[in-house]
């Protein structure tokens, strides 16, 4: 986008998109979004940026798409994050990249976990998921789930330090946090093509397995490395 005023320099403003997917609304939303900001009183260089953003956000969805708030929110704070941060996502979004990947035939992968201090076991287990879709999403419980599935003493880690160490790792795509105890309702939403778990379950104990299994989905039980635990790890530095 081009922006010219009279008696200043043309400012040419990139675009935004991280991967086109359908033209379909770019203008539409950006005069929208340039009109909305202008009414709110901002000046023309600070709504043509605006405008810009959102017109990249509608052209990396399928068809005529909703620009969400919070999905402007995460395109202008990318450009303060650097590598791993900017994996970490919202569950809206997190949706709509399974959505336009799914449409061109990729396999969406998830799993999840608490990851409080990640070890081998983890990176097997990611790494063996990522083998087996294109897009792997990991569900992160934020430190309130955690607290009531470990205990008061737990995580170690904050959520976001979790959520970085996890989205430093090659085999992860999306991070995205939920406060529930188990990640079933993320799992409704995104509707993995292979849901992942370690082999210390059962197909019946893995949450969600119903729904995965119910639209043709697959259920992976990921070989465990021996000899590690958070909590064995945890109670080893203690003593």
């Amino acid at each position: 986008m081009s922006l010219i005023e009279a008696g200043k320099p043309a400012q040419h403003i990139p675009a935004r998109a991280p991967e086109v997917f359908d033209e379909s609304g770019a203008g539409d939303t950006c005069l929208a979004a340039l009109g909305v900001a202008l009414a709110a009183g901002a000046p023309l260089h600070s709504a043509s940026l605006l405008a810009n953003a959102c017109a990249g956000l509608a052209v990396s969805k399928a068809g005529t798409a909703v620009v969400h708030l919070e999905d402007l929110a995460g395109v202008l704070q990318t450009d303060d994050l650097h590598g791993a941060e900017a994996k970490i996502s919202t569950l809206t979004r997190a949706v709509e990249i399974s959505e336009k990947l799914r449409a061109r035939g990729r396999k969406i992968g998830f799993t999840n976990g608490c990851f409080d201090l990640v070890h081998p076991g983890h990176v097997s287990l990611l790494r063996q998921a990522r083998a087996a879709c294109d897009y792997l999403i990991v569900g992160l419980n934020n430190d309130a789930s955690v607290r009531r599935l470990k205990g008061e003493t737990r995580p170690v880690q904050s959520e976001m330090a979790r959520a970085i160490v996890l989205a430093s790792l090659a085999s992860t795509d999306m991070v995205v946090l939920f406060e529930e105890d188990t990640p079933l309702k993320l799992i409704e939403a995104i509707r993995p093509d292979v849901l992942v778990k370690g082999a210390d379950y059962s197909v019946e104990k893995v949450v969600g397995h119903e729904i995965v299994q119910s639209y043709g989905g697959r259920i992976l039980l990921a070989d465990l490395e021996e000899g590690f635990s958070t909590t064995g790890t945890i109670a080893r530095i203690v003593k």
